[in-house]
């Protein structure tokens, strides 16, 4: 038992503070010399930079402290270092990434910084500053910067808001107009406001756009199909200003056989004799891959794949909702304008109104048309070929499908979806694994989720889930769903079928190690959605999940672990967790600290504080080195980890501090 006159021996656990103080000397001093400011976000990261300057003398002077710092002192340091590790990479964001999105997420950006710097503010408060032997001026700018924060409110420029209004009025009239064209845009006032954030050259505009695209990419896994559709839109917004403004400076029209160059005003009087059905109807261009849709409607391919792939079930023409997504090629047509294209002397898909580069880019993949012909091939026998070939058909593809996100988009285009559904009711155990393993690689495409959905598969998908005839059909049924629940809508609508928890906590239950990850990844997907937390723990999931995680034979620690944090952030999982907690939870969370994956460790740091509200319990468990895992976490781990580790060490200081808890 410890007393109040002898010292804490789980502090022991603390690592030596030299690194510690030389990081935070080092990163205030690279935050403070940071002098290219972007032309967004410039007032916060003006006022964030001069307060880590009023800290940076804190640091020095900490360095030349010869005696041991207390432990609300590490710990204060320690926060602070994450949290201006977090300053960096957000200032670095602001700087290196695409200006015109930062300008969109303005306000998410502002409440950013000012919410890293209300957690300065936080993590000041249980600094010692008195106790500290510092100069007198570094405490009293210490607890000026203090006053600072805590009074602080949230900065957003006027100027910038006004700026994001007027683009996204722009987006708006885009959506309005069905993307059909782009002529009602101002490009005149467009161009002034794009360069109020740095865009004045074709250069620029091309970096900007390939900043866009990389923050598509980066969005994909977190932000969902509506950033990805909206970041998308910008990139064509940039594309067309870049292309009315600077193409007939900087690009020429290639013309054969002769190679012949002419006048950008020549090659407009020719266009503008382009009868109206060669153009496509969305961009407005000639058409050189013209494919018509269910509609009967005829467009440019690579512009109504755009068009399908942001999410848009309808026909851009008609405004009719497209009964399925396949698209037909139009060889007459395609005739036509190659016939069109020979009398006016223009060799037909070697012109273009931008670089030659841009012209590359457009030019179709030679692989396509033998991945397209085979797809075809593959339909037509999944619809009506014999049993033995439909079974073939499926598993040719099921392989075809597993290969590249194209042959996904292809194969969903010329119609396979809805006959692998018709097949998953087959009485051949071979056909309907192959067909649930085929959507299953078909469904990674975010198009195709919505496609599976609206073709009534998820009651198809369900039987199989509860009753597939080989065990590989049932783990691929729970992926599926998986899969099906990154989209935020279907996450309410597949939770709130009676089935689906019961038919994947059943998995969870009886199946291999892949099975059972396939069926916590589909609850825990689910359990992103609220309510549907309340039914998974009125179900049964929260014993089973225990059971799970102390199952060597399981293999699905981690995972179980995660949907265990998910639901303790609800009463209802918390009062469960709580109640169905075995003598062993809390020693194999401790053990988890010391030998669990990052992630691992994360999570048991936020179950130890969800399970301990006093923290007494906690301290019974823990050792100097478990001790400076936390600390650990605190500076490396993710936002949630940093924030739950620092709590609990606050809560076990102060418990610590209590010597009638022992």
């Amino acid at each position: 038992m410890n007393t109040s006159s002898q010292p804490l021996p789980m502090f022991s656990g603390f690592p030596p503070t030299e690194p510690l103080i030389a990081s935070l000397i080092t990163i205030s001093n690279e935050i403070s010399s940071i002098t290219k400011n972007p032309p967004v976000q410039i007032k916060n990261i003006t006022a964030m930079t001069r307060r880590i300057k009023l800290l940076s003398p804190l640091f020095t002077e900490a360095h030349e402290i010869k005696t041991p710092l207390l432990p609300s002192t590490i710990l204060c340091f320690t926060e602070l270092l994450s949290l201006l590790s977090r300053v960096k990479l957000l200032i670095q964001g602001c700087i290196e990434g695409s200006y015109l999105w930062s300008l969109i997420q303005t306000e998410t950006l502002s409440k950013e910084f000012n919410t890293i710097l209300k957690e300065i503010g936080k993590a000041l408060e249980i600094l010692p500053l008195q106790s500290l032997n510092i100069e007198m001026d570094v405490k009293e700018q210490v607890e000026l910067l203090h006053k600072q924060v805590k009074r602080a409110n949230l900065l957003l420029d006027p100027k910038e808001l006004i700026r994001r209004t007027e683009v996204l009025r722009i987006i708006a009239n885009t959506k309005e107009n069905n993307d059909k064209n782009f002529n009602f845009l101002d490009v005149g006032r467009t161009r002034e406001i794009f360069s109020t954030i740095g865009l004045k050259s074709s250069v620029d505009y091309a970096k900007e756009i390939s900043k866009l695209k990389a923050e598509a990419v980066s969005q994909g896994g977190t932000g969902g199909p509506i950033v990805v559709s909206r970041i998308n839109s910008l990139v064509c917004l940039l594309t067309y200003v870049r292309s009315m403004i600077f193409s007939y400076e900087e690009s020429e029209i290639i013309l054969e056989p002769s190679k012949k160059k002419i006048g950008s005003s020549s090659f407009r009087a020719i266009l503008s004799d382009v009868p109206d059905g060669f153009r496509c109807p969305i961009s407005q261009e000639i058409m050189k891959e013209p494919v018509t849709v269910a509609t009967g409607h005829t467009y440019d391919r690579d512009s109504i794949t755009k068009w399908v792939d942001s999410g848009r079930k309808t026909c851009p023409k008609s405004g009719y909702k497209l009964t399925h997504f396949a698209l037909i090629p139009n060889y007459n047509l395609k005739s036509l304008i190659h016939q069109w294209h020979q009398e006016n002397n223009i060799h037909f898909d070697e012109y273009t109104w931008s670089s030659s580069e841009a012209f590359k880019n457009r030019m179709g993949n030679p692989g396509s048309n033998a991945v397209r012909w085979t797809s075809e091939f593959l339909v037509g026998k999944l619809a009506t070929a014999s049993s033995e070939l439909q079974c073939r058909a499926a598993y040719e593809t099921r392989l075809l499908a597993k290969s590249s996100m194209d042959n996904r988009k292809t194969m969903a285009e010329v119609g396979a979806i809805p006959f692998l559904l018709n097949l998953l009711s087959s009485e051949h155990a071979a056909t309907q694994e192959n067909a649930m393993t085929a959507l299953l690689n078909l469904s990674i495409h975010s198009t195709n989720k919505i496609l599976i959905m609206e073709a009534s598969g998820l009651l198809k998908i369900i039987e199989v889930l509860e009753s597939g005839k080989t065990m590989e059909a049932r783990e691929n049924a729970a992926a599926t769903i998986g899969s099906l629940t990154l989209v935020d809508d279907y996450k309410a609508s597949i939770g709130a079928h009676p089935r689906v928890i019961r038919a994947l906590l059943r998995l969870l239950k009886e199946g291999a190690t892949t099975g059972k990850r396939d069926a916590v990844t589909a609850l825990t997907n689910l359990a992103l959605y609220y309510p549907n937390q309340t039914t998974l723990v009125r179900e049964g999931v929260i014993p089973l999940l225990n059971d799970t995680l102390f199952d060597d034979k399981a293999g699905i620690t981690d995972d179980a672990l995660a949907l265990l944090v998910f639901l303790s952030g609800s009463s209802e999982g918390s009062e469960e967790i709580s109640r169905n907690k075995s003598k062993h939870l809390m020693p194999f969370l401790i053990d988890l600290l010391r030998f669990g994956s990052s992630k691992g460790k994360e999570n048991s740091v936020i179950l130890l504080l969800a399970l301990s509200k006093d923290g007494v319990e906690v301290v019974r468990h823990l050792d100097p080195q478990s001790f400076s895992l936390l600390r650990s976490l605190v500076g490396n781990g993710s936002s949630e980890a940093r924030e739950r580790a620092s709590r609990l060490l606050r809560l076990l200081i102060k418990c610590c501090s209590n010597p009638t808890n022992f």
